[in-house]
């Protein structure tokens, strides 16, 4: 994962997760980042299947990646795991 020229981590432990309507996403381990890039907002959002999520940002992209901390039961495979909306950049190498 990247913004630009920033490498915020990499990892071969990500998993793909069907957010309804939307694409799926992929899900990286927190421990496969470079958290002390990101910086924690204050927005927050619910679904109703995974619970409450925590946005980070990088850089000037604000909001950019978001985290389920204490996911529901239905999504526990996704705690400690972090999603990224395409500013972004997730390769598979």
């Amino acid at each position: 994962m990247r913004f630009h020229d920033v490498i915020l981590g990499e990892t071969n432990q990500a998993i793909w997760v069907k957010e309804g309507g939307h694409p799926s996403r992929l899900y990286v381990p927190r421990a496969d980042v470079a958290m002390n890039l990101l910086t924690q907002s204050s927005r927050t959002s619910h679904c109703p299947l995974k619970g409450e999520a925590r946005y980070y940002s990088v850089g000037a992209a604000h909001n950019v990646i978001w985290s389920y901390e204490t996911p529901k039961s239905a999504a526990l495979a996704i705690a400690g795991y972090l999603a990224f909306y395409p500013e972004i950049t997730v390769e598979q190498l």
